[in-house]
């Protein structure tokens, strides 16, 4: 059951989403750029900064980020690349200041938040291929990789998963860990919890997810690896915590993404917080499942830095 701030909270950014979900159903005349800022503002609104955590942009490559650190931080001892969500259509880092400055504070750490490109201005793959050069960037710049982690949430997600399987495509080394809070990890949404959990879910539901998906995807197919990691080959990677929500639509496709990691001798850990929705970590302050499981990712990375 949710607190009364946290109801209150759910109910603030249920309505901050209306103007991406009417220009999602192509009934809104607005800008996507407009149509972004206005969702990011209502977010940053709920969900602000933290005050003893700086925030500055820093260019990595061809790409921008958002970066995290807290104030009392002289020498940061752990790098997190956070990939944001929203459906690779209507995310951005503006609304990620709290939850990633918490875990800038708990981890000890520099947190990077690509600003990265999105549908419809710019579809498949871009979203992926600005996030992968952001990584190499902080590789560039020195970062030992046993010293980063992934950490992203729904289509950021499913994108530490993908992130990962590019870079050790690419002969990269790969980060210490990945960890991704409930990843959007199927596009053609066919498990079951997209029946189950249809109209259950407060933040999604599966047309609104088929709407996006279309967008993101151009031309591409659905069952594209990199779209939908459950149809990928996932076999090397990093350890990989996945944290899902019980209510959520996507539940049954981000377990197949966790048998499909664990068949392939990936280190996997997965987590299913009764009751929970998509993404509840933003609600961390409001909701002790949101503080308990962002601390549950943090021993998770901890963990696997220093093994």
């Amino acid at each position: 059951m949710l607190s009364q701030k946290a109801q209150e909270t759910l109910n603030g950014w249920i309505a901050a989403a209306g103007p991406v979900v009417d220009k999602v159903l192509d009934k809104s005349e607005v800008s996507w750029q407009e149509t972004r800022e206005l969702y990011m503002s209502g977010l940053e609104a709920l969900f602000p900064a933290l005050e003893d955590v700086d925030y500055q942009t820093e260019r990595m490559g061809t790409v921008d980020s958002l970066v995290c650190v807290p104030q009392n931080l002289s020498e940061p001892q752990r790098i997190i690349l956070y990939i944001h969500g929203g459906g690779y259509v209507h995310g951005g880092v503006a609304a990620y200041k709290a939850l990633c400055g918490n875990l800038a504070q708990k981890l000890n750490a520099k947190v990077y938040i690509p600003d990265y490109r999105q549908a419809p201005e710019h579809p498949f793959p871009t979203p992926i291929d600005d996030v992968y050069a952001t990584y190499q960037s902080l590789l560039k710049q020195g970062y030992h990789p046993k010293d980063i982690s992934f950490v992203g949430d729904s289509a950021g997600g499913a994108m530490v998963v993908t992130i990962m399987r590019k870079a050790r495509d690419a002969g990269l080394p790969l980060p210490s860990s990945g960890v991704a809070f409930s990843p959007w990890a199927d596009l053609t949404h066919s498990g079951q919890s997209a029946v189950t959990r249809d109209g259950v879910d407060p933040i999604c539901n599966v047309a609104f997810l088929n709407q996006l998906g279309r967008i993101f995807l151009g031309d591409e197919l659905a069952t594209h690896p990199d779209a939908s990691p459950v149809f990928a080959n996932v076999q090397g990677l990093s350890p990989i915590l996945l944290q899902l929500g019980e209510n959520e639509v996507m539940l049954s496709d981000a377990l197949r993404l966790g048998t499909n990691l664990a068949e392939a001798k990936v280190r996997t850990s997965i987590e299913v917080w009764p009751g929970m929705f998509h993404v509840w970590h933003l609600f961390a302050g409001q909701q002790p499942e949101a503080d308990q499981a962002i601390d549950s990712a943090v021993s998770f990375i901890k963990n696997n830095q220093t093994s």
